[in-house]
């Protein structure tokens, strides 16, 4: 299955997905491209709130889109990586047969899976700003992209 399809199709049940995906192999290639096709997203969902930032405090756009660029692009997929290693630990602590390539898929897909969640969340900040449909729809982000990884994490620690 394409990437988009398995996307949608984890929105109906994320521990399926994860477990087809781990059936395809341990290849890090493809959960790098999926934690960096994830913060490339996220990124650019940041757009839309950066420019009604600099459009309403005079600051400079390319500035504040460089700071996001360096942090989503350079600093947080090294914090991906050591959040699955200290996850992974905690699964082996609690008797997971998972791996750590499964705990990093898993981290890593949920962040890409949630995605289009993050794209209307940065929609809704740079259209509307600060208001309680903003808070909403970082709710609904948060709480997929926690089910996705939750779910995901469990299908991991079960395979084998």
């Amino acid at each position: 299955m394409g990437v988009t399809t398995n996307i949608v199709a984890t929105y109906r049940g994320p521990g399926k997905v994860m477990r087809r995906l781990l059936s395809m192999g341990a290849r890090e290639d493809r959960a790098l491209a999926y934690l960096m096709g994830g913060c490339m997203l996220v990124f650019v969902a940041q757009m839309p709130r950066l420019a009604r930032e600099a459009h309403l405090t005079g600051e400079d756009l390319n500035m504040l889109m460089g700071g996001t660029l360096l942090a989503w692009i350079f600093i947080a997929p090294l914090a991906f990586y050591i959040i699955a290693g200290i996850v992974r630990l905690i699964g082996r602590v609690f008797g997971g047969k998972g791996s750590g390539y499964g705990a990093r898929l898993a981290l890593f897909w949920a962040l890409l899976a949630s995605s289009p969640l993050m794209l209307f969340y940065g929609l809704t900040a740079g259209m509307i700003g600060p208001s309680p449909a903003l808070t909403l729809v970082g709710v609904i982000w948060c709480a997929v992209f926690f089910w996705f990884w939750i779910a995901g994490s469990i299908a991991q620690e079960r395979a084998s």
